[in-house]
């Protein structure tokens, strides 16, 4: 269901002709300054067209959907879960309807909202779109990830209040018991280690620990939590699945060779990018988000993604 298209994005097409231009230009320089021969110029425009490429799919930086199928015995009928992560209040068409038809598309049985939905520097405008689109239309849940918590106490309230005036309920160390398709799912959801910034209250240790001493171990066990650097925690705590985001796809990949070269607590080349983890009985997936005008470098072949599982 992942589809690859080779064309760039109309911003990052204007930075590629305005490269080529200057690439041109320095040629050009060159060839006066240092006299350069006819195959030394040939050679450096065939090297300066491998590099755009090689590079100019890889800015190409539209929504994908990204499909996992788990098994487990603790679960009789299949459960679809529709995972969102790192939005940042980032626009993806008019009233976010590229994103909320994409999740239309997949007919979830629940929606996950995994931190960073809110921005601490864009206006909370396409957030606000979004989570109208979906309210009400589906079980929906939130956690926090730290950009809910950077913008400061009253930015922080206002984001909250958004969330209550949907009716979209805020895990903090909760542990639920849900009825999907007939199946008992216990679901818990941790705020971000961050929240220390708006209320000393917070403490993330402690909602884990409040968590882990209600759960029902007979049942498929979820933990939603923003960040995946926590991921021996989730494991010693026995939880089946942990749904994560935070590492935006290390924002530069390589396919095949590098799974993403930075990510945010991590730091260069993070072992938990993106994608599906197994410790111990723990399986940990790692959505790359949704994140795109909100980051100071662009995505290269790291497509900003929303994340389907299904446990059968």
């Amino acid at each position: 269901m992942i589809k690859y298209v080779s064309k760039l994005s109309g911003k990052f097409a204007k930075v590629f002709n305005l490269a080529q231009i200057l690439s041109l230009d320095i040629i050009i320089v060159n060839m006066k300054l240092f006299k350069l021969t006819r195959k030394q110029i040939i050679r450096r425009i065939i090297i300066f067209g491998i590099l755009i490429a090689l590079i100019g799919p890889g800015l190409y930086n539209k929504l994908k959907i990204v499909n996992y199928t788990l098994e487990s015995d603790k679960i009789d009928t299949p459960v679809r879960i529709a995972l969102v992560t790192d939005l940042h209040s980032c626009r993806y068409g008019d009233h976010e309807s590229e994103l909320i038809e994409a999740i239309d598309s997949q007919n979830p049985d629940l929606i996950l909202l995994g931190g960073d939905i809110f921005d601490d520097k864009l206006p909370n405008d396409n957030t606000v779109d979004f989570l109208e689109g979906i309210a009400g239309r589906y079980p929906i849940y939130y956690v926090t990830g730290n950009h809910e918590f950077w913008g400061g106490i009253d930015q922080y309230e206002v984001q909250m209040d958004i969330l209550e005036e949907y009716d979209i309920p805020r895990l903090q160390g909760d542990v639920l018991e849900l009825d999907i398709n007939g199946n008992t799912i216990g679901l818990v959801g941790v705020d971000d280690y961050d929240g220390y910034l708006v209320d000393k209250d917070l403490i993330l240790e402690d909602e884990f620990v409040n968590a882990y001493l209600n759960l029902n171990a007979d049942t498929y066990n979820i933990i939603l939590s923003h960040r995946p650097e926590y991921i021996d925690t989730y494991s010693a705590h026995n939880y089946d699945l942990a749904l994560c985001g935070h590492a935006h796809g290390g924002q530069w990949r390589i396919p095949g060779l590098l799974n993403g070269l930075y990510a945010p607590n991590q730091g260069m080349f993070p072992k938990y990018a993106g994608g599906l983890y197994v410790v111990d009985n723990t399986t940990m997936i790692v959505s790359r988000g949704l994140a795109r005008e909100s980051t100071r470098l662009p995505r290269l072949y790291n497509r900003p993604e929303l994340v389907i599982i299904d446990i059968t």
